[in-house]
């Protein structure tokens, strides 16, 4: 199956419908484009997002089956509700995100390369700016060691990408984000694909159909009042 190639100067052009994408890759469905504000949110009310490595071209995705976690279903170990109980580290919302999306773009001890290139960072902090995509930080002593970022429609909220310096600094900011979207009555939590880390939380599969007709129910409701900072 051939890809749709997107047109760079027409952000407003449609995706092609999910059931293009390939089953191999899994959840390959466009190339090309921008990372304009109006492409990445038509993008994600849609059930795709970019990803792709330094010098290749925009790659669109959508997995089948995605990864979802109910706020309400949120998993807390014993060993992470000890560490939640001690109060090491201080969790803020929106007092970082360009520092957070930095820190999540440097290399991993995995991995040389990194995804979020300087576009994609150039982008979500645009997305940042309108209101859109948004951080939760953890700090140990003034300093920030762990964090994450996504972006919010309605009541959904896309995670993107998360780190760590310290031991357990991230499965804190995480479990204090979700906690926190409960309280703010979100309804969704994208969690894009399948890890053992956030099935641990109690991150679900569910069939990309199902998904988007969560998102047809949820992305276009407007959330309650939250603490999310004014950009």
């Amino acid at each position: 199956m051939q890809l749709t190639v997107l047109n760079p100067h027409k952000p407003e052009q449609d995706f092609p419908a999910l059931n293009k994408a390939l089953h191999e890759p899994d959840g390959l469905l466009a190339i090309g484009g921008c990372l304009s504000k109006k492409r990445l949110l038509n993008a994600y009310r849609h059930g795709i997002f970019p990803w792709y490595n330094p010098g290749e071209p925009i790659l669109w995705w959508s997995p089948n089956p995605r990864l979802i976690l109910f706020p309400d279903k949120l998993i807390v170990s014993r060993s992470l509700r000890k560490t939640l109980r001690k109060n090491i580290f201080s969790v803020t919302f929106d007092h970082a995100f360009s520092e957070v999306i930095a820190a999540c773009a440097e290399p991993r001890k995995e991995s040389a390369g990194t995804w979020i290139t300087k576009d994609i960072e150039q982008a979500y902090n645009e997305l940042h700016r309108s209101g859109f995509a948004h951080s939760a930080e953890a700090w140990l002593d003034g300093e920030l060691v762990g964090g994450l970022y996504g972006v919010v429609l309605g009541r959904v909220f896309f995670g993107e990408s998360m780190f760590h310096t310290r031991t357990d600094a991230s499965k804190v900011v995480f479990a204090a984000l979700v906690e926190q979207l409960k309280a703010w009555d979100y309804q969704l939590i994208d969690c894009q694909v399948h890890t053992k880390h956030l099935a641990s939380f109690g991150a679900v599969s569910s069939a990309r159909s199902h998904f988007v007709k969560l998102l047809n129910q949820y992305c276009d409701v407007p959330a309650h009042k939250s603490a999310w900072l004014s950009p």
